[in-house]
């Protein structure tokens, strides 16, 4: 052939593999474990052990089906003296090294999966710790668990399970194969095209149950939700008789989960029935040539009942391919999750040069400040505001008009829609994350504690703090009193949430905690809002000695308790309406201000 006629041919060659290499790249089954590869590679040798354990495994099914020609030849048809006589304790030795070998396959893939799953669990809890508050807003706690830990279990279990399922079969098949062609190349032609053929209808099922699956895992979130909701809740659903209400909620999650399981079913159970047909068909097949070959002499008997033994040993687990179908798709699907967490870049986090806040020197400025939480509908318009170091100010206004999200802001809770918040002139976004908010403390009206120590909880502000620093925090904190009546003292269990302290006591365990953090920058978010007024008095008092030498925003609802603040910003609809001390802004005419404070005091002194 001339040198330009195979010049096309073999460009054509290298065209189709490069399209077949690139189809392999492209499939689901490549990209999956080539995703989960970084967190395999660790434990690498005992994955890999774990694998090649399964060829012998399976290999070793072909034995039995090999061994049945002798035996049938000799002893079945010949009944010769010369009998195999070693073929049953040869069976009986292979397959007790093929259990040992499976049981090896077992430990090292729990082995391995159990060290997978622990990696993954933790670079997804990692990963929900950097994510912005935004990111929470929008998801309720059932997907949160769901996403973050059960799919972890999914993924590992199913891609290590299927793995070893898949090259023991792998292996198993071949090694039958090849006993199918050594007794009969004619049949063995048939048997693989009916095997092709059962196996074709599984690459067009996935693309039809996605939709329903995704569907019951959102269904499944809703139930971890639900139990969430009713733990946290259940002083509230008692007291609102609400459980009837709550068991109609949860039954009706539970329909839904039960109907996209059906789905899922009618979806994917055909699948089963029709490889039963096919095979059936392709067996049938086999004995029907068979036993021409055999009265032409082409095969033995022996050949015959090795194939159709071996040709049986294939079509099982072929068979039962679609019940396991499910699982396989489950575990695909919460890989793909798992890494569309792991691939999402928090929309807040650290610049490339970044630089530390070491100390704040001079003030704080908003500057032509928009934000808005949904696009389009702003909830700050045109903050402008400078706080000096060392100064108190406050912040009232309406209900939903801004305050606690002006405050949000400062510690990067949330970034701004527009405009800039600088600390000593900088930006706070060209800020270090970790040095920004470690000159921050923060005091909200729901102060999380964490299960744990009252001293554990305290800690959480300066994790070496000495003793003294400790006890100087709890008299600061007027908590040292109370402490001194307990048990244990400071190692006082407190329970989830703190549920076991009154909420005066949690908020001064939360004032503690601040006061060993010693951030310049103190936000009080309506620290008090929730306390009758004895504990807000105790509360109060707390709080004045935290506030000493600070920079501080306070947001409360009781205008008397900030009455002394430097100065008093009045927030109305997002928007900075009056600025100014307490008695500047009473001489305002029709102010808002004014109009608040003689709301207010017009109501106590109606109820005194």
């Amino acid at each position: 052939m001339p040198l330009e006629n195979k010049v096309p041919t073999l460009e054509k060659k290298e065209n189709a593999f490069n399209l077949l290499i690139n189809k392999i790249k492209t499939s689901q089954f490549y990209v999956n474990y080539s995703r989960m590869w970084p967190y395999i590679k660790p434990y690498s040798f005992r994955a890999l052990m774990a694998v090649l354990i399964c060829i012998p495994i399976g290999c070793l099914d072909a034995v039995i089906a090999l061994s049945l020609k002798p035996y049938m030849d000799l002893v079945m048809v010949e009944k010769t003296v010369e009998s195999p006589w070693y073929i049953p304790f040869a069976i009986v030795a292979f397959t007790s090294i093929q259990g040992l070998l499976n049981y090896l396959a077992v430990y090292l893939n729990t082995w391995v999966g159990g060290k997978i799953t622990t990696d993954l669990k933790f670079e997804l809890y990692k990963k929900m710790l950097v994510m912005e508050t935004a990111f929470f807003d929008k998801r309720k706690s059932g997907d949160i668990v769901f996403r973050f830990n059960n799919d972890a279990d999914t993924a590992c279990t199913g891609l290590l399970d299927n793995l070893k399922i898949f090259v023991s079969r792998l292996f198993s098949s071949i090694s039958l194969v090849c006993v199918l062609f050594y007794n009969s190349w004619q049949l063995a032609i048939i048997a693989s095209i009916v095997l092709g053929c059962a196996l074709f209808p599984l690459t067009k099922v996935r693309k039809h149950i996605k939709e329903v699956m995704d569907k019951s895992v959102a269904a499944t979130s809703k139930v971890i939700t639900a139990y969430n909701e009713s733990f946290a809740g259940n002083k509230t659903i008692t007291a609102y008789n609400l459980s009837e209400y709550q068991k109609s909620k949860f039954q009706n999650i539970l329909k839904d989960i039960f109907t996209f399981k059906i789905k899922v079913i009618q979806r994917t159970s055909w699948l089963s029935p029709m490889m039963h047909v096919i095979v059936s068909v392709g067996i049938g097949l086999a004995i029907g040539y068979g036993s021409h070959l055999i009265l032409t002499k082409q095969i033995t008997a022996g050949n015959f009942v090795s194939f159709i033994t071996a040709l049986i040993m294939l079509y099982t687990p072929i068979k039962n391919l679609g019940n396991n179908f499910n699982a396989v798709q489950f575990s695909f699907l919460a890989i793909e999750r798992i890494f569309s967490i792991l691939d999402t870049v928090p929309a807040i986090k650290d610049k490339e040069k970044a630089v530390e806040l070491k100390e704040v020197k001079s003030d704080i400025s908003f500057e032509r400040v928009d934000f808005e939480y949904t696009k389009g509908k702003k909830v700050l318009k045109n903050i402008n505001l400078k706080v000096k170091k060392g100064e108190t100010i406050a912040l009232v206004g309406n209900s939903g008009g801004g305050k606690s999200t002006l405050v949000s802001l400062i510690p990067r809770f949330y970034d701004v829609t527009s405009g800039s918040i600088r600390i000593d002139g900088t930006d706070i976004r060209d800020y270090k994350l970790f040095s920004l908010r470690q000159n921050i403390s923060v005091v909200f009206q729901d102060n999380f504690l964490f299960s744990g120590t009252i001293k554990e909880n305290i800690l959480l502000g300066k994790e070496n703090a000495t003793e003294e620093e400790v006890k100087n925090a709890l008299k600061m904190a007027y908590l040292d009193e109370f402490v001194a009546t307990l048990k244990n003292g400071i190692n006082t269990q407190i329970g989830e949430r703190g549920m076991l302290l009154s909420g005066g006591q949690k908020q001064r365990v939360a004032i503690a905690r601040a006061f060993l953090k010693n951030a310049p920058i103190v936000i009080l978010d309506e620290a008090t809002s929730a306390l009758d007024n004895k504990s807000e008095a105790i509360v109060q008092k707390a709080i004045d000695n935290l506030m000493k030498d600070k920079t501080v925003f306070v947001i409360a609802h009781r205008l008397s308790t900030i009455q002394n603040a430097d100065r008093i910003a009045v927030i109305n609809e997002g928007v900075l309406a009056e600025l100014g001390s307490h008695e500047e802004l009473m001489k305002i005419q029709n102010g808002k201000y004014k109009a608040l404070y003689e709301m207010q005091f017009n109501k106590q002194k109606a109820l005194a």
